[in-house]
């Protein structure tokens, strides 16, 4: 039996740019967990450019709420140092900042999804609207059905969150998997198990070299967007395995595609 085809996506940095609700969801999820005033001497409402810059190393999350409080303390290497200094021990920085707040992850991304519900109950369509689509992406999707494949999401954001990003810009996938559903990996397997994956759109560079050294799943074609939440590096000495998607051949026939 022929399986179907299924070209699966990554959400932030790939489908949707939502720089600006990452920052104003953050910060108010941050001034909630300090039960702080809301200052704007403290934590302003335009995002701060370490925020920006950091983004591309953030892979959950809670991470954003992180870097919120680190550039509000004075002593913290983002604030003394920024954020390019922060970013060449990432991991490190970050699990020292939990330490020194004396949080854990979960309490973090807890406060963040809360924060988004409450901002989609009472202002749903402010919340939308801090949502945009990278140029073309939602012809493309749509253009998939021509070429009988199926169209496919899969995230570390929230199903719940995406699922209402989704429905707002009319697509509509086959699958949506957030993280809820574990580790990337381990829901490609899944998916591997009954479909054929045309190919995995993600920006993160890291992630499509975990999936090639994923036995089971290492033969599926990977493609680094190229409009995406890059770091400076990420285009340079790829493996031969990940290709540079750019623009214009996201745009073309997926049977062009490498």
């Amino acid at each position: 039996m022929t399986l179907p085809q299924i070209l699966v996506f990554d959400f932030d940095g790939v489908i949707v740019d939502g720089l600006l609700e990452y920052w104003d969801s953050s910060r108010k999820a941050f001034l909630k967990i300090q039960g702080a005033l809301d200052t704007d001497d403290q934590l302003p409402l335009e995002m701060p450019h370490e925020f920006r810059q950091l983004r591309p190393w953030v892979k959950n999350g809670w991470e954003m709420v992180l870097l919120t409080a680190e550039l509000i303390r004075k002593d913290s290497p983002l604030s003394m140092h920024g954020a390019f200094h922060f970013a060449n021990e990432y991991h490190k920085n970050c699990h020292t900042a939990l330490k020194t707040w004396g949080w854990e992850p979960k309490q973090l991304q807890n406060a963040l999804d809360n924060i988004r519900k409450e901002t989609i109950k009472t202002d749903k369509k402010k919340w939308l609207a801090s949502h945009k689509l990278f140029p073309n992406i939602a012809e493309r999707i749509h253009q998939l059905e021509n070429e009988s494949v199926d169209f496919g999401v899969l995230t570390t954001k929230s199903a719940e969150f995406t699922s209402e990003l989704l429905n707002h810009f009319n697509l509509h996938p086959n699958f949506l998997y957030g993280h809820e559903s574990g580790q990337k990996t381990t829901v490609l397997l899944q998916i591997s198990k009954d479909h054929s994956v045309r190919g995995f759109i993600e920006d993160r560079r890291a992630t499509l070299e975990t999936v090639l050294n994923t036995p089971g799943i290492s033969s599926i074609p990977c493609y680094l967007a190229d409009w995406g939440y890059l770091k400076p590096d990420d285009r340079k000495d790829l493996p031969s395995d990940i290709h540079l998607l750019k623009p214009e051949k996201l745009m073309s026939p997926l049977a062009n595609w490498p």
